[in-house]
């Protein structure tokens, strides 16, 4: 039998810098109405001058470990998902390795997007449960605001900056996570990507001025692509758990739209009520969203022990995944 390995210990964390819907009406030719009816955001956190996205996981993994009731030098391997990291050709891991002190882990970074927390989960527990590591801090932070345009309203209005972190140990039996389901729509085309800065379109002046370097995104594409991907992979992980979507406590969706979150919910035929949603307080996160919701619920007591959770995202690539716990704390 395989070990359960759950979540013990969690931490979120969001910059102070708000931006909130009247800040940006001040720079692009948008309203607060217009973005709230066709987003559901009210505002979003920043990264400030100096602050990267290795300092957002630190402050989200020594909240983590607290409540774990352990310190940075247990650490055994940290995972990072993240798409915006401090720096090319140096994992963001190994910064938050030593900003925070785990001098005896090893760490890499995770790149699935949106999906990140997810497949950062699967990939921890599958790690634990190969007998490697007895503990692992799997980390999802982005700095979002670095790679948008500021002048496209289509695409910088939704995105916000933040982090969260999660310990995985050995839980009791039949508690944690119970399934899992990762998959990959793959596209070559610029459905979601930045098209300038990999080996294959080197940064140019050119590219500057034309504004390649920043995220482009189809946003139809992107909103068929979803409403399809979380009811499935949501579906093919209760499969996977002998389970129903009605036997769920509660889903954590990735928050990146309102719409799609509701679209998602009429396809798993469950309630509102069941879906945790926080997407107005901070925008589309990417890998750190679904972290960041599953630590407000924790925060709010909408979570308790025995829950059975379905933590489930999207992202570029195209990625998608679902995860489903039963929560041990």
């Amino acid at each position: 039998m395989l070990k359960s390995i759950g979540i013990v210990g969690l931490g979120i964390y969001a910059p102070e810098k708000v931006m909130t819907n009247a800040d940006w009406e001040k720079l692009v030719d948008t309203s607060d109405e217009w973005i709230r009816t066709r987003t559901g955001i009210q505002e979003r956190r920043y990264v400030v001058e100096g602050q990267g996205t290795s300092d957002l996981g630190v402050e989200a993994a020594k909240k983590a470990l607290e409540d774990a009731g352990m310190i940075p030098e247990d650490v055994e391997f940290i995972i990072l998902a993240t798409c915006t990291p401090d720096y090319r050709a140096q994992n963001a891991s190994s910064l938050i390795q030593a900003k925070l002190g785990a001098v005896n882990a090893a760490a890499f970074d995770l790149s699935a997007a949106c999906s990140g927390f997810i497949y950062a989960l699967s990939v921890g527990k599958s790690m634990i449960q190969s007998g490697m590591y007895k503990n692992i801090l799997v980390i999802a932070a982005e700095s979002i605001s670095k790679i948008v345009n500021m002048q496209d309203r289509n695409t910088a209005i939704l995105f916000g900056d933040g982090a969260a972190a999660a310990v995985l140990k050995e839980v009791e039996d039949g508690y944690g996570i119970i399934s899992s389901f990762l998959g990959t729509e793959g596209v070559l085309d610029e459905t979601l990507r930045i098209n300038v800065g990999g080996t294959l379109n080197p940064v140019t002046h050119e590219a500057i001025d034309n504004g390649d370097v920043y995220l482009k995104m189809n946003g139809q594409e992107v909103f068929k692509f979803a409403v399809k991907a979380l009811p499935k992979s949501t579906k093919e992980a209760l499969v996977a758990a002998n389970m129903e979507a009605e036997d769920l406590d509660m889903v954590i969706p990735h928050q990146a739209n309102m719409r799609i979150i509701e679209a998602a919910a009429k396809r798993l035929k469950l309630p509102m009520e069941k879906f945790f949603v926080n997407l107005q307080k901070y925008g589309n996160t990417s890998a750190a969203s679904v972290g960041l919701a599953l630590g407000e619920a924790i925060q709010e007591g909408k979570i308790k022990k025995g829950d059975m959770l379905a933590l489930t995202g999207f992202g570029a690539g195209l990625t998608y995944g679902s995860v489903i716990i039963k929560w041990a704390k």
